[in-house]
C-alpha cells in the first residue's frame, strides 16, 4: 500500500497493524466538513484494501473528538440544507472489514456522536462528553443514527437521549451500554490501539470480515430459520479455505496459526 496522501482535515497513520484516524481540526474542535467526510472515506477505503493493516481506531486531535457539523465559519462547509451528509460516512464505517474501535476524547456531538455508532467497540476518556443535539437545533439525527442508536440500545434510552438533546457524561456512556469503559484522557489512544490490536493479533483477518458482516446481516434478519441458511452458506465456504486448515492444524500442532488469506485477493462477498 502507498504512503497515505497530505490530508488537510484528518491525519491517518498504521501503528503496528493498526490505522490510527484523527479527525485533526483542533482549532476548530474537529467539526465535520465536507472535507473531511470525503478524507474519511477515502481513510477506510485505505483501511480495507491494506492487508497489513488488521483495525482501526478513530480519535481527535486535541481537547474534542468532533463538535457536529461546522456551520458558520469562514470555510462554508455545510449550509442548513446539507446537515445530513454525516450518513455517507456512518454507512462506509459501517461497510469496514475491520475492527474499528472508538477513542472517544472529549466532546462528541451531533455527527461526531452518530459517527461512532457504527464502529465495533467505544472507549471513552474521563473528559469525554456525548449528546445527540439534533433537537436542539431544530433538525433531526443524522448519521443514520436514529437507525443505529435504538437497535445498540433500545428506543426508550435514544428517545431519551434524542428527544432532550442533552449532553452525557462518560460514566453515563459506560452504564447504558454505549462504550466500554472510561479510560484517563492520557492512557485513551494506548488503550484503544491495543485492545485493536488483542482484537485481531491471535485471529483470521477472513474469519474477523465474515464474521462482522454475518453479524450485520442477522441484525435485521427477522426469521432465524434464515439466519441459519446465511450462516451455513458463509460457514461451508470458510470450512474448504487455507485459513481454517491452518487455524485446524496450528491447534493440534500446539503452535500459533498462521493465516494465509488475504481480504484484498481472497475476499468471497458471499452475503
Amino acid at each position: 500500500m502507498s504512503e497515505p496522501p497530505a490530508y488537510d482535515h484528518i491525519a491517518y497513520e498504521v501503528q503496528g497493524g493498526v490505522a490510527v484516524i484523527t479527525l485533526n481540526r483542533p482549532e476548530r474542535l474537529n467539526a465535520f466538513t465536507h472535507t473531511m467526510q470525503n478524507e474519511l472515506i477515502d481513510a477506510f477505503d485505505r483501511v480495507d484494501g491494506d492487508d497489513e493493516v488488521r483495525s482501526a481506531v478513530v480519535t481527535g486531535a486535541g481537547r474534542a473528538f468532533c463538535a457536529g457539523v461546522e456551520f458558520g465559519s469562514s470555510e462554508g462547509e455545510f449550509d442548513r440544507g446539507q446537515a445530513g451528509r454525516g450518513g455517507v460516512v456512518t454507512l462506509r464505517i459501517y461497510r469496514c472489514l475491520k475492527p474499528v474501535i472508538a477513542a472517544v476524547n472529549g466532546a462528541a456531538v451531533g455527527v461526531g456522536a452518530s459517527m461512532i455508532l457504527p464502529m465495533d467497540i467505544r472507549l471513552v476518556g474521563a473528559s469525554g462528553r456525548i449528546g445527540f443535539v439534533f433537537a436542539r437545533r431544530g433538525l433531526v439525527p443524522d448519521g443514520v443514527s436514529a437507525w443505529f442508536l435504538p437497535r445498540l440500545l433500545g428506543v426508550a434510552q435514544a428517545a431519551e437521549w434524542f428527544y432532550s438533546g442533552r449532553i452525557f457524561d462518560a460514566a453515563e456512556a459506560v452504564g447504558s451500554g454505549l462504550a466500554k469503559t472510561v479510560v484517563p484522557d492520557d492512557q485513551l489512544l494506548a488503550a484503544a490501539c491495543r485492545l485493536a490490536r488483542e482484537l485481531t493479533e491471535h485471529s483470521s483477518a477472513m474469519s474477523i470480515a465474515l464474521t462482522k458482516q454475518l453479524m450485520r446481516h442477522m441484525a435485521s434478519e427477522p426469521d432465524p430459520a434464515a439466519a441459519y441458511e446465511a450462516e451455513s452458506k458463509v460457514s461451508s465456504w470458510l470450512g474448504r479455505q487455507p485459513d481454517a486448515a491452518e487455524g485446524i492444524q496450528a491447534f493440534l500442532d500446539k503452535r500459533p496459526a498462521h493465516f494465509p488469506m488475504r481480504l484484498s485477493r481472497d475476499w468471497p462477498d458471499l452475503l
